[in-house]
């Protein structure tokens, strides 16, 4: 089975109150989440937390534009109801001792020089789209579009 994976970045921590009301409103969502009004096969995880990820298993129905659209409108308004980012591309998550740690990607450079983190430490690559692609969402920052940091250090 592949799945179609969105992943976001929740930028500050959340009391778990929050996070069970964050996720119970996407639990809402994925339920009644469609696609040219035929229900998707559509989960959803809060990883360690930090990372919001979505799921569509398109060997069903494919997610469309418009079911994309559902999608971006709903986490914005979980922006907003939790005054959080989860829309910000350049936040950074990294594993410190398995646990994630969230950063602005502006960090990076400062980070490196301190040896708070290096080459090899394991970012979570949010840019994956698809579940084929899960056996590499962690790996080495200098491996991940943040190399370039990694040159100047």
């Amino acid at each position: 089975m592949t799945e179609r994976v969105w992943i976001y970045v929740i930028s500050k921590e959340l009391s778990n109150e929050q996070l069970q009301m964050l996720s119970e409103n996407c639990k809402n969502f994925v339920a009644g989440w469609t696609a040219h009004e035929i229900k998707l096969a559509a989960s959803f995880e809060i990883f360690k937390k930090r990372l919001l990820i979505f799921k569509v298993d398109e060997t069903a129905y494919n997610a469309s534009g418009c079911s994309i659209d559902k999608l971006q409108r709903f986490v914005k308004e979980q922006e907003i109801h939790f005054n959080i980012e989860l829309l910000n591309r350049l936040l950074v998550v990294y594993d410190k001792n398995e646990e994630p740690i969230v950063i602005h990607s502006s960090k990076i450079t400062e980070l490196l020089q301190s040896g708070e983190i290096t080459g090899d430490t394991l970012i979570y690559d949010n840019t994956i789209s698809s579940s084929v692609q899960w056996a590499e969402w962690k790996k080495p920052l200098k491996n991940t579009w943040l190399a370039k940091y990694v040159v100047n250090v």
